[in-house]
């Protein structure tokens, strides 16, 4: 399995510190406000790579935080005459209703960064010992010229970096890039006392403490959102092998920005989507299955025609794997065995073979720092495939077909594992779609009941012409006619 490594800039085999065993830290959110769909992009991404790495049998280790002190969340407590706690403790529970609905797994451990204060202030008092920070005025910072190799994640350069800082940098700093790890509170905030007086950590140290606290001080797995990697992950590199002498991450994942309509999300453009908002349009199935059609490492362009055409491919897959589990129920087998060649036709054991090459393909993207995009193709070339079989009037159904069947059936609940896809069955999905559909269209089901009756009849007298313009008519609405042995459904045009 290879991963793209933010910091060498390519791909490297995974090679855990401990076999069969994985540490990941992903930097969470600052709980001041409701999560917009840039959070949701970076949580659906890991939760991914958590559920991958679980599926291929490692046994992961993954701690993702909370931000629960910071400017904006004093901010907006004095904004609103309460204290701090009160406004982080409540976006914590408001992002927890979200990430149930998106289905993303829960880590193992979401420490909150007040539970960690005196961890933050021993960290700082050997940054300070060793010469890597320096106090002043209640303030301490970290002496970025003491560390070398600063800027090796960005790929920025420090005298860049310098002769591009503002001029009205505190003037206090050694160094105009020096950043705060511990920040003097002003009258009316949040304090801890600590051996510079009354204050409270700055954001880097943070993560820094909480990843090394529950992964040691060299973990496997590192990541956010490309926004992230300059400063916060550049400084939280610098901190953290200052302080142990050891490589802090051995592999950093940043996944890709998310554009609204080809722009930069921006609440001051009006372009700026809670994961609320985007679902009270479209069901989490349909957003997650949209973020994974793109490789995590690239940009991806959110727009609600965009966010339609996913729907349209997850509802053409959920009608293939309704008519496949119905089948299925319809003629149980016995798993025991599997399925035979010898016994199928040949178009049969074209398919199979077919079923296999798709299964490799699918994994080896996966495999290939987690190319979930190329995965999902792979996904629709199979079922193109697969549908030409299922819908087929003359299939018989015999015990091999039916166990090649069951293979493909398996092979979908360990899509639905790694993806966390499907959270409602495949029927429940399309009766839900059917629904707001018909809503959309202003179209009640009684008249397409009723056309379908009409039609029945044109057939019966063998006026096929008739017939056929009902099946148009209809079509023209976005619904499409399925004849089977014994009734006519409809399904909507995808």
């Amino acid at each position: 399995m290879k991963i793209f490594n933010t910091l060498t800039g390519k791909k490297e085999e995974f090679k855990p510190l401990k076999q069969g065993e994985a540490g990941m830290y992903a930097c969470g959110v600052t709980v001041y406000d409701l999560c917009h769909i840039g959070h949701a992009r970076s949580l659906i991404v890991f939760d991914i790579i958590y559920r991958y790495l679980s599926f291929k049998g490692y046994k992961v280790t993954f701690v993702r935080n909370f931000t629960d002190i910071d400017d904006k969340i004093i901010k907006r407590a004095n904004e609103k005459g309460v204290d701090f706690k009160e406004i982080s403790e409540k976006y914590i529970k408001e992002f927890h209703v979200d990430t149930e609905k998106l289905n993303i797994k829960k880590p193992q451990i979401e420490p909150k960064a007040t539970d960690h204060i005196p961890d933050m202030i021993e960290f700082i008092k050997v940054l300070i010992n060793k010469g890597f920070a320096y106090e002043k005025d209640g303030d301490v910072f970290y002496h970025v010229s003491k560390f070398s190799e600063y800027g090796k994640l960005s790929k920025k350069k420090t005298e860049d970096l310098i002769s591009g800082a503002r001029i009205d940098v505190d003037e206090r700093k050694l160094n105009p890039l020096d950043f705060v790890l511990w920040k003097k509170s002003k009258p009316g905030e949040p304090f801890w006392e600590s051996p510079w007086g009354k204050g409270r950590p700055g954001w880097h140290i943070e993560c820094s403490v909480m990843s090394m606290k529950y992964l040691g001080t060299t973990f496997d797995i590192h990541g956010g959102g490309k926004d992230l990697i300059f400063p916060h992950h550049e400084n939280e590199i610098a901190q953290s092998e200052a302080f142990s002498g050891r490589t802090f991450a051995n592999y950093w994942i940043h996944n890709g920005f998310v554009n609204i309509n080809k722009n930069k999300m921006s609440k001051s453009l009006g372009n700026f989507f809670t994961i609320r908002e985007i679902l009270e349009k479209v069901s989490p199935d349909v957003l997650r299955f949209f973020l994974l059609t793109s490789h995590y490492h690239k940009p991806i362009d959110f727009s609600f025609e965009n966010i339609n055409n996913a729907k349209s491919g997850f509802l053409k897959l959920n009608y293939t794997l309704d008519r496949l589990y119905a089948i299925l129920v319809k003629n149980p087998v016995n798993v025991e065995r599997k399925c035979d060649l010898k016994k199928l036709s040949k178009s049969q054991k074209k398919l199979y073979n077919k079923f296999m090459q798709f299964k490799d393909n699918f994994f080896s993207a996966m495999d290939d720092d987690f190319n979930t995009a190329a995965a999902t193709g792979f996904v629709f070339d199979f079922i193109t495939d697969l549908n030409k079989l299922i819908y087929a009037p003359s299939l018989s159904l015999s015990e091999d077909i039916l166990l090649f069947l069951h293979e493909i059936k398996e092979f979908f609940t360990d899509f639905s594992t790694i993806t966390g896809l499907f959270t409602l069955a495949p029927g429940e999905f399309i009766r839900r779609e059917k629904e707001k559909f018909l809503n959309e269209k202003g179209i009640d089901e009684e008249f397409i009941s009723g056309r379908i009756e009409k039609r029945n009849l044109f057939r019966e007298k063998k006026e096929w012409d008739k017939a056929d313009e009902i099946r148009e008519e209809l079509k023209k609405n976005g619904i499409i006619l399925e004849d089977t042995p014994n009734s006519t459904e409809w399904r909507i045009d995808v």
